[in-house]
C-alpha cells in the first residue's frame, strides 16, 4: 500500500513538472526577447550619436521663462540632456521616469536640462506643466530637422539622452533612459533603490 501511494505521489510530481515546465521556458523566453528588443533600440536609433569621451557641444537657447541658458555654465557637474518634444508620445511616456531619476539624482548635484523641439510655446509651456516637468526646459523653438542642436548632437529620434560629466564630455548617449538610470546609480551608488 506504501509502495502504491509512492507510486502515485511521483506520477503526480511528473504530471505537474510536465505542466509547469512550458510556461517556464515561455516565460524565459518572452523574457529573453523583451531583452533582445530593449537592446536593440540602441543599436538601431543610437548609431550616430556622440560617443562617449566626445566634448559635449556648447548649447546656448533660451529657457521656457526666457532666460539665457548655457551648458559650459554647468561645467563641474554631472548633466543629463534630454532631448525631447511634448508632441511626441514616446518622450511622454519617458518623462516620469526622467522626472524620477530628477528627483532622486538632482540632490547630488546632478543637473538635468530638457532640450525640447517643439515649436509652439505655449504647447511647449503646457506640455511641461501638465507632465510636472520640474528641471530647466530649454529650445530654439525649431522642430528636429531644423534645430541646430539637434544636428550638433546627431538626434535623429526622440527621446534621446545624453549624460555629460563634470569634465565637459559625453559619458553616455542612448534612446534607453533606463540605461540612464543605471549609469547614475553606478556613479552614486547610496541612491540605489
Amino acid at each position: 500500500l506504501e509502495h502504491n501511494n509512492m507510486k502515485q505521489i511521483k506520477l503526480f510530481l511528473f504530471a505537474l513538472a510536465l505542466t509547469i515546465m512550458p510556461q517556464a521556458i515561455n516565460a524565459q523566453t518572452a523574457a529573453n526577447t523583451q531583452a533582445n528588443v530593449v537592446e536593440d533600440l540602441d543599436a538601431k536609433y543610437a548609431t550616430n550619436l556622440l560617443k562617449p569621451g566626445t566634448d559635449a557641444p556648447d548649447i546656448n537657447l533660451k529657457t521656457i521663462d526666457g532666460k539665457q541658458f548655457s551648458l559650459k555654465s554647468l561645467r563641474g557637474k554631472y548633466v543629463v540632456l534630454d532631448f525631447w518634444a511634448t508632441w511626441c508620445p514616446d518622450c511622454c511616456k519617458d518623462s516620469p521616469y526622467i522626472m524620477s531619476l530628477y528627483e532622486k539624482f538632482a540632490p547630488k548635484g546632478v543637473e538635468f536640462v530638457g532640450v525640447s523641439f517643439d515649436t509652439k510655446a505655449e504647447s511647449w509651456k503646457n506640455g511641461v506643466e501638465k507632465l510636472g516637468i520640474k528641471y530647466t526646459q530649454v529650445s530654439d523653438m525649431k522642430n528636429m530637422r531644423e534645430s541646430a542642436v539637434a544636428h550638433t548632437y546627431a538626434i535623429k529620434w526622440i527621446p534621446t539622452v545624453y549624460v555629460i560629466g563634470p569634465d565637459g564630455k559625453v559619458v553616455l548617449a542612448t534612446v534607453m533612459s533606463d540605461k540612464v538610470g543605471a549609469y547614475l546609480t553606478s556613479v552614486y551608488p547610496d541612491c540605489a533603490e
